[in-house]
């Protein structure tokens, strides 16, 4: 700290779905007065990031990207493995981990964690690791999450990875980051109050008040040409999304994406696409199959599937502009794999869901979305399928079940209206939060303060 100047230093766990939202992070720290904000990043991130970022550099704030070479080869990793979406072998995953490492213990520097999650989430696995509720359960035996402000059911075969281990060993690497969180000054959420505020609240109370919601970041993005931008270089361009978004009605078209982890075998995409086929809904489908795309291409090729739905389909192979196509007035609904960028991404836009959670924290999620929200509907997921392990699991959603939750939440009846005018209100809560006057940002406002209080205390 220079002259009462608070320096933020991000460091993000190298993967889209970190990196992104600490990038609207460090633009939003970098507009309060007397901060300045540096991310640590490999050389091949801030390329790939760095578009997002321009506008803010070229508008005179203090944020710069610090580029630090990635110990790819001692890792045993080729090179280019930077993020988590270029590992090229499941097998590597660990390698990944153990290339990573913290410094803020070392310098005792004031260390806030953001894992990307809701308060929601933190506050079910931290009721989890204490209680261990599911121990002795049958994978697929349901048990209540103790100590919500809602009657919250999962099973075990629905958990995170630190509660239902997949083959890929990764526990060392979780124990570190969960002794980690422990330790932490403070946590700083993307999510906003009005979303879930007696989760807030009871999380709070969990961490002695150093909670504060600042999101949604997404909403940093203030235009079209910041929202087309995010993330990645988009796989269509943006003139031509948005023409085929205007020639169709308000609120019309689904928009189906699964981020850019989802791995999902070849026999599964096919049903989600005959799926989005059968709704007879016009709609955008991200076809993203890792590793797997030369199957599928052969299929959309063979089955005669893009012929079919030419006149009112779009496919997009690669990196879609989804803050750019959730927010045009004709999207009506988002089939999504509930990770919570695009979660809060949908609530930001005012657009329902239908879901369908893959693995991670993503059937936790499906429950404040359906259950406690009440702005989704599920396809009928009922279990994890871990990275690496799909082709185990064959088929578990039929396209018929896709139909079924496509038709349920663009209905026009008075559940899916109800459903449609709640998505509104949280749409409009969640703009009106990162204004001035505004939850988030009155809750920016008292994070630099208090680490500011911390600074000149300790200095």
């Amino acid at each position: 700290m220079a002259a009462h100047r608070l320096h933020f230093l991000l460091v993000p766990h190298i993967g889209p779905g970190h990196s992104i939202p600490m990038i609207d992070m460090a633009k939003l720290l970098a507009k309060q007065p007397n901060v300045m904000v540096t991310i640590a990043t490999t050389p091949l991130n801030a390329t790939r990031f760095g578009a997002t970022l321009a506008g803010s550099i070229n508008a005179g704030l203090s944020v710069q990207f610090l580029e630090l070479p990635f110990p790819a080869a001692e890792a045993g990793l080729p090179e280019g493995c930077e993020t988590t979406d270029k590992i090229p072998s499941l097998d590597l995953v660990p390698n990944f981990l153990a290339a990573i490492g913290e410094t803020a213990d070392k310098y005792h520097i004031p260390r806030i964690m953001f894992d990307g999650m809701s308060c929601f989430n933190e506050l079910c696995c931290n009721n989890l690791y204490v209680s261990k509720v599911f121990d002795c359960l049958p994978e697929s035996e349901p048990f209540i999450v103790p100590g919500l402000p809602d009657r919250i059911e999962l099973r075990r075969n629905q958990l995170p990875a630190e509660f239902n281990p997949s083959s890929i060993d990764t526990s060392e690497f979780r124990q570190q980051a969960r002794d980690s969180e422990v330790r932490a000054y403070g946590v700083v959420i993307n999510s906003f109050e009005e979303l879930e505020q007696e989760y807030v609240n009871e999380y709070k109370k969990l961490r002695g008040g150093k909670v504060w919601c600042i999101g949604p970041l997404s909403l940093c993005n203030s235009d079209d040409s910041d929202n087309a931008q995010r993330g990645n270089v988009a796989s269509i361009d943006e003139e031509q999304c948005l023409k085929w978004l205007d020639s169709h009605e308000p609120e019309s078209v689904v928009y189906a994406c699964f981020g850019s982890l989802v791995r999902v075998n070849t026999p599964q995409l096919i049903e989600l696409g005959l799926g989005l086929e059968a709704s007879n809904r016009p709609f955008i489908w991200v076809v993203r199959s890792v590793h797997r795309s030369n199957e599928v291409e052969e299929w959309l090729a063979e089955s005669g599937f893009e012929e079919r739905i030419k006149d009112r389909g779009l496919l997009i192979r690669g990196w879609a502009p989804q803050l750019l196509i959730l927010s045009h007035p004709s999207v009506g609904g988002f089939l999504t794999h509930c990770g919570w960028n695009s979660t809060l991404e949908a609530v930001c836009a005012g657009v329902p869901l239908i879901t369908w959670p893959q693995f991670a924290e993503q059937f936790i999620n499906e429950k404040l979305i359906v259950q406690v929200l009440g702005t989704g509907v599920g396809v009928g997921a009922d279990a994890v399928i871990h990275v690496g392990e799909e082709d185990r699991y064959g088929v578990k959603v039929k396209n018929e079940d896709v139909k079924k939750a496509i038709e349920k939440v663009m209905d026009d009846g008075i559940e899916g209206n109800e459903r449609r005018k709640r998505a509104k209100e949280l749409g409009k809560m969640a703009n009106k939060a990162i204004k001035e006057g505004g939850s988030s940002h009155l809750n920016l406002t008292l994070l630099i303060q208090d680490i500011m209080h911390h600074a000149n205390a300790t200095s």
